[in-house]
This record gives C-alpha cells, sequence and structure tokens, in this order.
C-alpha cells in the first residue's frame, strides 16, 4: 500500500476551561498558561459605609454653615481609629495574648498586632521586648464601620450610660474614650470569653482645635455627656 503524501496535519489544541486555546506541551514556542484575572482586594463588603456617605452628604455642609468654612477641604475629618487592649499578664502565659488577640480581631474585623514593652521597669517586673497588649489601626472603611457600630450599637448597651465625658480631647483634636469591657460588642460571645478585658480607643482627626473635633464627632453621631 502506497503511504499517503503532503505535510502532516498540525496537533490538535487543547481548549482551556474558558474557551481560549492553548499549545501543547513540547509544540514551539514552550507551554504557555491562560491570563489570571487580576482580582480586587477583599474589601468590607459592597454596601459603602453609612456613617462614610452621611459624613460627605450631610456633615460637610452642616459643619461649613456651623464654622464658617468656605471650602469642603477645611473641613476636618476622621483620620484614623486605633484600639488599644493591654494584657499585662501576657508577660508570664502567652494564651492570654491569644484570647485577647481574638477579642481585638472579632470586634474590629482586622489582624490586631501585638505590642511589646520598649524599657525594662523593676517595680513592675517587666522586661524589654515582653508583649503586654494589642491594637488595630483602623482606616477607611473599616473606621468608618467600627464608628458606626460603636455609637449606635456598643456605647447604649453600657449599663447606666449617660454619654461619653467631652474632657477626653488632647488639645490637638484627638479623642480618646475608656471602655471597662468588650461584651457591649454584639461581636463577643459570653461563652467564650475566658476574662473581662477593657479598651483605650483614640479617635485621630485632621482638626486643629478641640472645638472643631468636638463639632465633627457631635455631627457624626457621638453621644457626648452635658
Amino acid at each position: 500500500m502506497a503511504k499517503p503524501t503532503g505535510t502532516p496535519a498540525p496537533k490538535p489544541q487543547v481548549k482551556s476551561p474558558a474557551g481560549k486555546a492553548q499549545p501543547r506541551k513540547g509544540d514551539k514556542g514552550g507551554t504557555q498558561t491562560a491570563p489570571v484575572e487580576k482580582t480586587r482586594p477583599k474589601g468590607t463588603g459592597e454596601v459603602p459605609p453609612r456613617l462614610r456617605e452621611r459624613f460627605r452628604t450631610t456633615v460637610i455642609p452642616a459643619l461649613m454653615k456651623e464654622r464658617g468654612y468656605t471650602n469642603p477641604f477645611q473641613v476636618p475629618r476622621l483620620e484614623k481609629i486605633v484600639i488599644n487592649m493591654g494584657v499585662g499578664e501576657g508577660k508570664e502565659n502567652a494564651k492570654v495574648l491569644d484570647f485577647a488577640t481574638a477579642d481585638l480581631q472579632a470586634i474590629t474585623g482586622q489582624k490586631p498586632v501585638v505590642t511589646r514593652a520598649k524599657k525594662s521597669i523593676a517595680n513592675f517586673k517587666l522586661r524589654e521586648g515582653v508583649p503586654i497588649g494589642t491594637k488595630v489601626t483602623l482606616r477607611g472603611a473599616r473606621m468608618y464601620e467600627f464608628l458606626d457600630r460603636l455609637i449606635n450599637i456598643a456605647l447604649p448597651r453600657v449599663r447606666d450610660f449617660k454619654g461619653v465625658p467631652p474632657k477626653g480631647f488632647d488639645g490637638r483634636g484627638n479623642y480618646a474614650l475608656g471602655l471597662r469591657e468588650q461584651l457591649i460588642f454584639p461581636e463577643i460571645v459570653y461563652d467564650k470569653v475566658d476574662k473581662v478585658r477593657g479598651m483605650d480607643i483614640s479617635i485621630v482627626t485632621t482638626a486643629r482645635t478641640d472645638e472643631d473635633a468636638k463639632a465633627l464627632l457631635t455631627h457624626l453621631g457621638m453621644p457626648f455627656r452635658e
């Protein structure tokens, strides 16, 4: 029987799941992979924070009228929120620090960092570099969502709550607030808490004076005590 003449038929190409043809291994040009689609980093959800939308639509015009600003960019705004939880017994029992880190991560939705002692203090039996707490710095959408939950959910659950003290400003437009227990946040499950711990919340703003910062927080809904 005569052998067929002519050029051999090209090898079939393998179809990728996306429908794009990919060369087989061994073809001229090497093995190529399908292009990978770039994914956006995970955020806090598809719905924008309602407190940030309120700031843009309501708070900025109100502060411009009240404080006499001529430009919207002169209006003070939130820069960051720092939540710090001190764990003094963490230098003796590392497991306690894990509980505090888990509580703070559940409250803020962000992984905390461990804070360590900057210097040794003999009276407190403290050595330099020993873990003594955990903290989280929130910016952007998570910052507004945390402040919204703090104002509207957590603070009203405090027993005999009459408002936050108005003397927590530092003279440069920043406000500090202390909480005695983490149980006021609905993200904390009471049965899984090993110990009641407090935390310090520092709200950093771009305001230059305490009066401007207080006006900003008041319009955002912070319930100051009269």
